[in-house]
């Protein structure tokens, strides 16, 4: 048996309670992991709140989580890794757990720690993605919805190296650390397509929302095209006619994994790390994000 962290009804953080839960066995190609750290995501959270049961409906008792880093305890037939080495990737049946399944594992470079690297797992292909499917090119301007989030201030970064000129809504409090980044931060909300309009040195050519915030009409209208807007947090995104990644495994590049990693290992991309919490506080970690106290992603220590 194992220990994961598992809820059997929707709710409050309280829901997570620890559990034992069987040992998974690894399949051809598969390797077993043992655990070091885990990311929490904000789709966690919904998954737990039953925000998404209409549209990722969930079998009772689950296991959130998703991001893994840790050292292969056993590997199955075929696996490219053995015992002890020292993996990072998308873990295969809930990854707040103290054992799970790999099915497409990545080397952890020795400079990246393992709490950093469960950190910058969906955040990170998060925003490599979004930044493919808008088909971005160096000298175009891009606004960046939430660029104070994880997933905005990695795409900032991501964007700034690729030759654009990137803008970020954000809220006065981040406005340094966007400007950091490479961006030009904008305060969010009321007037904020005007505000845009003003510090864009042109016109916008493509905008990522990471903030569902209600953007997506005056986004369109900043790009005058929809098919120039995605969004990774707006379910509206079908009534505007807006493209909407994140919800179909095969819509994601797991391979952009190996070249974030040694991106964040060489010091070209920040991924901060607010807080760790032992496994057994899962329900403290997602109660603190809720909250909106972290400052940064949020990782579980089993």
């Amino acid at each position: 048996m194992s220990a994961a962290i598992t809820f059997s009804e929707y709710g409050a953080p309280d829901v997570l309670t620890l559990s034992d839960v069987p040992l998974p066995q690894p399949g051809p190609g598969q390797v077993r992991v043992r655990v070091r750290a885990t990311a929490v995501n904000p789709v966690d959270l919904k998954l737990r709140s039953g925000e998404l049961a209409g549209i990722m409906p969930l079998e009772f008792p689950f296991t959130p989580g998703n991001d893994v880093a840790g050292v292969v305890d056993e590997a199955g037939e075929g696996a490219r890794f053995s015992p002890g080495d020292e993996v990072f990737g998308v873990g295969h049946g809930g990854a707040y757990s103290e054992y799970v399944l790999l099915d497409q594992p990545f080397a952890k470079p020795a400079e990246l720690s393992f709490e950093t690297a469960a950190a910058m797992i969906t955040v990170g292909e998060t925003a490599y993605r979004a930044l493919e499917h808008l088909h971005v090119s160096p000298g175009q301007t891009l606004l960046v919805h939430g660029a104070g989030g994880a997933v905005g201030a990695i795409a900032v970064q991501l964007a700034v190296a690729r030759g654009l000129t990137v803008i970020g809504t954000a809220g006065e409090h981040d406005f340094d650390r966007v400007g950091k980044l490479g961006a030009t931060p904008v305060r969010y909300g009321e007037g904020w397509a005007q505000r845009v309009r003003d510090a864009a040195p042109g016109t916008v050519d493509r905008v990522l929302d990471t903030a569902g915030a209600g953007v997506l009409p005056d986004s369109i209208a900043l790009t005058g095209d929809a098919q120039r807007v995605i969004t990774i947090a707006d379910l509206t995104f079908a009534d505007h006619g807006v493209r909407f990644t994140g919800l179909d495994p095969a819509d994601r590049f797991p391979q952009a994994l190996p070249l974030l990693a040694d991106l964040v290992a060489r010091g070209d991309l920040d991924v901060p790390v607010w807080r760790t919490f032992a496994l057994v506080q899962a329900a403290q970690a997602h109660a603190e994000i809720e909250a909106h106290h972290n400052k940064g992603k949020v990782v579980l220590l089993p």
